[in-house]
């Protein structure tokens, strides 16, 4: 058997599976969450596309950032930022280089990742997630052992990995956190993009990527414990670097969003009047996250916490549980108080202290904001 036949054995299987489930998953792959749209962008699509790629590079953008086709099927956008770099991010994966998307924690690096991978493959499962512990297996390949004890080394023990699977299929292989994978497992890449062929020395065989692969990796450059890339497997990547929102208003729009998409998927009602609350903890997290007020008057000390879009997301999906659940299902300052207390103050004394001191010198005067000041002081007490 091949190694391709064995992978899409293994592709089937796992497909049959999670066919039944997908109606009821708590969190839907893109593929399958936003069916709909890519089918539409697939009719719609006469653009070229490269082997194996579901959608061309024009409606994979488009998928991301949103659109209208001429059928009139509103396409929701899945990041907003610079077009220029979905379009960067999209070209570098029709070529043969890898794409490494950086960025500080809350950049939507893993949302873009999957969204790629679901609009050119239709899978977006392919993942490696990256830890202290990932081993190299987990990157080239492992064995079934009871085969192995059993029959010795052959392709029916072959375990593929994500990747293997994906340079069999001509898919996109995701590897997230790649700067927290041990230095010489994240050099087994180093072969697998340069010569786009995964050597099995114990069979004397190798897979060898068909078209259409490619990988996707993300990594962040704050968090401690980081292990550097080497300069060889850097040299492998074209790096495209998302930034935090440019402006307010775009963070806004990326929260409302992802909070109303989650509260669906958790059979949350919708939130009269969320709005205000929303912007406030965008506002909060974006003054203390930069250090000066939104007018720039005042100057502020920054916590230790990196105060993501991703953490005001989930204060505010938690803040709608409680209104749901607890209230009268209107989302309101004393539902999102106890979350943005916990994402600010992580270090209990000093980040206390800013806490403390942007309540009383910036919320406190702040036109319209008595309700939120009394609650988060009620919850700090």
């Amino acid at each position: 058997m091949s190694e391709t036949t064995s992978a899409a054995t293994v592709t089937a299987h796992a497909a049959g599976v999670g066919t039944e489930a997908a109606a009821d998953a708590l969190r839907p792959h893109a593929e399958t969450a936003f069916a709909d749209e890519l089918a539409a962008l697939a009719a719609a699509d006469d653009r070229p596309r490269p082997p194996r790629w579901k959608l061309s590079p024009w409606a994979v953008a488009t998928y991301l950032l949103g659109g209208t086709l001429p059928d009139g099927t509103v396409v929701s956008p899945k990041y907003v930022g610079p077009r220029r770099i979905v379009e960067v991010a999209v070209t570098t994966l029709a070529t043969d280089r890898a794409l490494l998307l950086l960025g500080v924690p809350g950049t939507a690096k893993t949302w873009v990742s999957e969204h790629l991978a679901a609009a050119i493959s239709g899978d977006s499962t392919l993942l490696v997630q990256g830890t202290a512990g990932t081993p190299e297996e987990a990157i080239r390949y492992g064995w079934n052992y009871a085969q192995l004890l059993t029959h010795g080394p052959s392709r029916a023990a072959l375990v593929p990995s994500p990747v293997m699977r994906a340079m069999a299929e001509g898919r996109i292989a995701r590897v997230e956190e790649l700067t927290r994978i041990p230095a010489d497992v994240q050099d087994t890449l180093i072969t697998i993009l340069s010569e786009k062929t995964l050597p099995i020395a114990e069979l004397g065989a190798e897979t060898q990527a068909v078209r259409g692969f490619n990988v996707i990796a993300t990594a962040n450059d704050r968090d401690r414990g980081v292990n550097e890339l080497s300069s060889a497997l850097r040299r492998r990547f074209n790096t495209v670097v998302l930034p935090l929102p440019a402006t307010a208003d775009d963070e806004v729009e990326i929260v409302s969003r992802r909070v109303g998409q989650l509260g669906r998927a958790l059979d949350l009602p919708a939130a009269p009047h969320g709005a205000d609350e929303i912007r406030r903890v965008v506002t909060v997290f974006r003054e203390l996250r930069t250090g000066v007020t939104e007018d720039g008057r005042t100057k502020l000390k920054s916590p230790s916490g990196t105060l993501s879009t991703a953490e005001a997301i989930s204060v505010l999906t938690s803040g709608l549980a409680l209104a749901a659940h607890f209230g009268d299902g209107v989302l309101r300052a004393g539902d999102v108080a106890a979350g943005l207390l916990g994402a600010v103050v992580r270090d209990p004394v000093a980040d206390r202290i800013v806490w403390q001191e942007y309540l009383e010198t910036v919320v406190r005067e702040r036109d319209g904001w008595k309700d939120f000041y009394r609650a988060c002081r009620e919850v700090s007490a």
